[in-house]
């Protein structure tokens, strides 16, 4: 016959392990119960008043509304490709430098404009304004940062000022 005692462990301490495991698996069956009846009321909440072909239009509805979205998206994603081309030529830095040309009473009526793209590419538009000559206006072309003819000690500074401020 077969006893624990021949291996020298006492029945009742036996027993007592047995019990203890069956009272750990007894609580975590009521514990799994529980989640399992959470599980089952949200199912259920989810199956309320549906039957296979309602569960299909609404599977089918996100799926329209989805592919809806995805649409907006691309034409978004076009616009703002095309925004963007064209915001490279349009002109982002602006250098402008107020100055006395002919140091008359006048003040500072003379100015220097610098506009430029991204690129640095643009004009100097330099407007002289003299109390007894009149107004004189010049435009140079920018390309690149450079400009190919002589420029003021204003133009200078304008072109400066514009392509440090981006």
């Amino acid at each position: 016959m077969f006893s624990f005692e021949n291996f020298g462990i006492q029945t009742d301490l036996v027993v007592a392990v047995c019990l203890v495991i069956i009272l750990i698996a007894f609580v975590l069956i009521i514990v799994q119960m529980a989640k399992l009846s959470g599980l089952r009321k949200r199912y259920e909440s989810f199956m309320e008043d549906s039957d296979g072909k309602s569960l299909e239009n609404a599977f089918q509805k996100k799926f329209e509304n989805m592919n809806y979205i995805n649409e907006k998206l691309f034409e978004i994603d076009n616009r703002l490709n095309g925004i963007d081309e064209n915001l490279l030529k349009t002109y982002q830095k602006i250098g402008i430098v107020k100055y006395d040309a002919f140091q008359e009473v006048g003040g500072t009526l003379s100015f220097v404009l610098t506009l430029l793209t991204k690129d640095n590419n643009g004009f100097i538009l330099n407007s002289m304004h003299s109390n007894s000559e009149g107004c004189y206006t010049y435009v140079k072309e920018v390309r690149n940062g450079e400009v190919f003819v002589t420029l003021s000690e204003e133009e200078n500074q304008s072109l400066e000022e514009a392509k440090n401020s981006f």
